[in-house]
């Protein structure tokens, strides 16, 4: 299967880049290569760099960003982007002129049912984003506690029916372990009010929770900020799409600490932590999709895009 090329926020993200023919910048989400592409077009003697720890992304943007190869500009590596700093240690790269980070599941992942992500195909229980990680989503609804479900579901979730839900999996999990994801499907139909099932899917917000756990994905982005933003050179960006309130509040608070990362009581009359601003928040309230790319592209109706500007 094909890796689709296409990149939610395209045109606002690269802009907001502020992408120089001779910078330095970083993909740390690189999927399908479609923010890659465009910000390789845009470099002469600069150099790009991008991450993923998904092998079928290495390889679809491999061929996609083929045409940059012989202006040796382009690096890509197999790896989680929260090593990105020691990664570009090893290339001897200290300092980016722009990070970008697309934390929205692939089209590729999505759509390839047998990697389990998609509550549309029937699928064995998997949900890894870097296939070389030995924990599956199967180990969680079959070896997590009942009230460490309830909590993932409850607050990656965000599902009111968590509690329900939890204790359904843990019932039948009991009978026989649950494989697949049809069968986790029809556990989540049945914790759930009929009446209640009217918005969306009603495996939606638990599949995610799932997913979310499986692959640490708001610990990575929790502890990979700072680091990013310490490797912006003055006036470089950090470019995030985030697609659930939980990790664009993450994005928000990091900005604004960032920003502001005095820890005086206010009544002081002068800072002494020593904690200085590393920079600016370019986007106050995030940038949001479009009405033309909202009727292409259904998945990018919760995307939100931050920016933060390194101190110059």
């Amino acid at each position: 299967m094909e890796f689709k090329h296409y990149s939610v926020m395209l045109e606002e993200t690269i802009e907001q880049l502020h992408i120089k023919p001779d910078g330095t910048y970083v993909d740390g989400t690189l999927g399908g290569g479609g923010h890659a592409f465009q910000v390789c077009k845009r470099l002469t003697n600069g150099r790009f760099i991008g991450i993923d720890q998904d092998e079928a992304a290495i390889k679809a943007a491999g061929e996609r960003l083929s045409c940059f190869s012989g202006e040796s500009k382009v690096t890509i590596i197999r790896s989680n982007y929260c090593n990105m700093k020691s990664a570009l240690q090893e290339l001897g790269i200290t300092g980016v002129d722009g990070i970008v980070l697309d934390l929205g599941v692939s089209s590729y992942q999505l759509d390839t049912e047998d990697r389990g992500f998609s509550y549309r195909f029937d699928a064995p229980l998997d949900m890894r984003m870097d296939q070389r990680q030995t924990l599956t989503a199967r180990d969680i609804v079959n070896g997590y506690a009942e009230m460490d479900l309830y909590r993932i579901i409850r607050d990656y979730g965000e599902d009111q029916f968590a509690k329900n839900i939890a204790k359904h999996i843990a019932m039948e999990r009991a009978k026989k372990p649950i494989e697949t994801t049809f069968e986790l499907n029809e556990i989540i139909k049945a914790s759930i009010p009929a009446k209640m099932r009217q918005n969306g899917h009603p495996s939606k917000q638990t599949f995610q929770a799932i997913r979310i756990e499986c692959n640490r994905e708001l610990e990575v982005l929790r502890e990979s900020l700072e680091d990013m933003i310490d490797l912006l050179n003055p006036g470089g960006r950090l470019c995030i799409i985030t697609f659930h309130s939980l990790e664009d509040r993450i994005v928000k608070t990091a900005f604004k600490n960032a920003e502001h990362p005095c820890t005086c009581p206010p009544e002081f009359p002068v800072c002494v932590c020593g904690k200085q601003p590393k920079g600016k928040v370019v986007t106050r309230k995030p940038i949001l999709p479009g009405a033309e790319e909202l009727a292409i592209n259904s998945r990018s109706k919760s995307a939100k895009l931050r920016v933060f500007e390194k101190e110059k």
